[in-house]
């Protein structure tokens, strides 16, 4: 069966000063059930690429198309609103998710990713920071994307907490693809079907 072509990245090209180009000429596809990751030491331009696909900054030269997508970021508390429980925050995008059509997968999902219902009334800042990353990925997959943006997402959490988090994110490769970040290469080289490095 034909896998859908989730993003197409054709002939990038990106500097933030023109002497210097942090892409000449990228290309990138990934389907549905791939995930490719991109590695590299900060300064690289990994976060550049989430920032071109996402479409906070433009290329140059090139084109990205792309599907629905959420993402996950490094830092859970930029994430999220300081004055709104996570629940709130959650129906902001996905205003059916607990809808008794869903509740069921809610709730799978919270016990995969150890969480409490209850902390989902809370406000961010009175989570921990490994907790608000597990809401972050609750929500990011609740939106039921094509395409999921992940950058670093276990940095906040202890590492069985972040390989069995990787097994879940992994389990929704049959519906969408996943775009990762890390700069752990032996997670990187454990889950991706393709690594990019980026110097």
């Amino acid at each position: 069966m034909n896998k859908e072509l989730v993003l197409n990245i054709q002939d990038l090209s990106f500097s933030y000063k023109r002497e210097n180009p942090i892409y000449k000429n990228f290309s990138l596809k990934l389907k549905e059930g791939e995930l490719v990751t991109i590695f590299g030491k900060s300064g690289s331009g990994k976060t550049t690429l989430f920032e071109l696909i996402i479409g906070t900054l433009k290329p140059q030269s090139g084109t990205i198309e792309k599907s629905s997508l959420s993402l996950i970021f490094q830092d859970p508390y930029n994430s999220f609103h300081p004055t709104y429980s996570i629940l709130e925050q959650i129906k902001d995008v996905v205003p059916v998710a607990f809808s008794s059509e869903l509740k069921g997968f809610v709730k799978e999902l919270l016990t995969e990713l150890s969480l409490e219902e209850n902390l989902l009334l809370k406000k961010p800042y009175e989570l921990s920071g490994g907790q608000l990353q597990r809401c972050s990925i609750l929500r990011a997959l609740l939106m039921k994307p094509k395409l999921l943006l992940i950058d670093e997402p276990t940095s906040a959490l202890d590492n069985i907490i972040a390989y069995d988090v990787m097994k879940l994110l992994i389990k929704y490769l049959d519906s969408c693809a996943i775009l990762l970040i890390t700069h752990d290469l032996n997670m990187a080289n454990w889950c991706s079907d393709k690594i990019i490095r980026l110097e």
